[in-house]
């Protein structure tokens, strides 16, 4: 998708389209753009001067994605907004609505699944589809199915994508980026010298700053400088198992099918404050936030149909160290009162005298609402001569609660 949570503000702001437009800074709240709707109006009366500046932001939070006016700036996502403030001051920042994003997300995908139905989720605005054996799935090279899955998705959302068409997942990947926003990039095998050799390394997905700079310092800066280089001397410079991949990746091979079903092992969410909060001194505001994380994972657990018992926390402390703590549950739940509990008692062993700068919460060890595992479990703790593990539901009920 193309600039997709950026896009999906511009659908609920229209005059915004054109602008540069950050999203980033924190999770929408009360919105104070809101109250500036003319009587009689909609969000799209809005004026342009009721919207905040990027130029006008204190504080320590970072860029989620940006509009491509934006991005024209330097502006990108990850960058800290006091940064991105100084490149771009007359930007407009909105904040994020994870719940609007995941909607769209949503939609999109089972306009995909409708026209192809062998479709990969790779999160919450990309996909890898197969249409090896989709209708019409070879006209022109995929083009003429990729403008189908484009004008549907257009049609029903009015947000736009990039496709990428390639023998494999490694190239389509790297071949929606050719041509966006709302373009179609076609590379065969043949096509490897002329479009792939020449791009950057980094521009294969598995390649991280890291690794990059170690082949920079070796002369080596694109994919066929890669591809150049011997098979066996990768392997030992970079350990067999990595230096294999990226001879395999330079040469544009990647024999990974789509996958159409993985079973999650875990749901998390996570928050970073706009300011550190502190345990004691921000204790209600702390405690909504907590109680709001372990609501919403109760409710993503519902929805895509699974349960878990692994119940844990996740804090990161003023000075960036990270403490997680988690206990196992005699019952798999969804429910996120049980999930507020055991969180709970997780922070109990948790320091807690610095200010925090991230609360999250995590669910673990999930299985399908309904299985065998989770029915043997209930069936485990209903018989009395088995007395109740540490941590169970049952347990859990007559807790006092966490230190917020």
């Amino acid at each position: 998708m193309d600039a997709f949570y950026a896009s999906v503000e511009l659908l609920r702001y229209p005059q915004l389209k054109g602008l540069p437009v950050v999203i980033g800074g924190g999770r929408r709240r009360e919105d104070e753009v809101l109250r500036q709707i003319p009587e009689g109006g909609s969000l799209a009366d809005i004026a342009l001067e009721a919207f905040p500046r990027l130029k006008d932001y204190v504080g320590r939070g970072v860029i989620t994605t940006a509009t491509y006016a934006a991005r024209a700036f330097g502006v990108g996502s990850a960058m800290g907004l006091m940064k991105a403030a100084r490149l771009c001051p007359q930007a407009i920042l909105l904040p994020v609505d994870f719940d609007e994003y995941r909607r769209f997300s949503r939609t999109f995908k089972k306009i995909i699944t409708d026209i192809a139905p062998v479709m990969e989720d790779r999160g919450v605005d990309e996909v890898y589809i197969d249409f090896t054996d989709v209708p019409g799935g070879q006209r022109e090279g995929g083009r003429v199915l990729a403008r189908l899955i484009q004008k549907a998705i257009f049609e029903a959302t009015g947000l736009t994508c990039s496709v990428g068409v390639a023998p494999n997942k490694l190239i389509a990947q790297m071949a929606s980026e050719f041509d966006k926003p709302n373009g179609i990039s076609v590379v065969y095998e043949e096509d490897l010298a002329s479009r792939i050799w020449p791009l950057p390394c980094r521009k294969v997905n598995g390649i991280g700053p890291k690794a990059d700079a170690r082949l920079q310092q070796h002369g080596i800066q694109t994919l066929g400088e890669l591809a150049a280089r011997e098979r066996e001397w990768l392997m030992a410079t970079f350990g067999r198992s990595t230096g294999a991949w990226m001879h395999e990746a330079a040469w544009g091979r990647d024999d990974r099918p789509v996958v159409t079903e993985s079973e999650p092992v875990s749901m998390s969410r996570e928050t970073t404050f706009e300011r550190d909060l502190h345990a004691v001194r921000d204790r209600a505001e702390l405690g909504a936030i907590f109680t709001h994380l372990c609501q919403k994972v109760g409710e993503d657990l519902r929805r895509k149909g699974y349960v878990g018992r692994t119940i844990g926390v996740k804090l990161r402390y003023d000075n960036f160290k990270i403490a997680t703590r988690d206990q196992t549950l005699a019952l798999f739940t969804d429910d996120g009162g049980v999930i507020r509990q055991a969180a709970g008692q997780c922070l109990k062993r948790v320091p807690l005298e610095r200010p925090l700068r991230l609360l999250g919460v995590r669910v673990g060890g999930l299985v399908r609402a309904g299985s065998a595992q989770a029915t043997a479990a209930e069936e485990a703790v209903a018989r009395p001569s088995l007395p109740a593990r540490r941590g169970s539901v049952a347990d859990a009920g007559a807790l006092t609660g966490s230190l917020f």
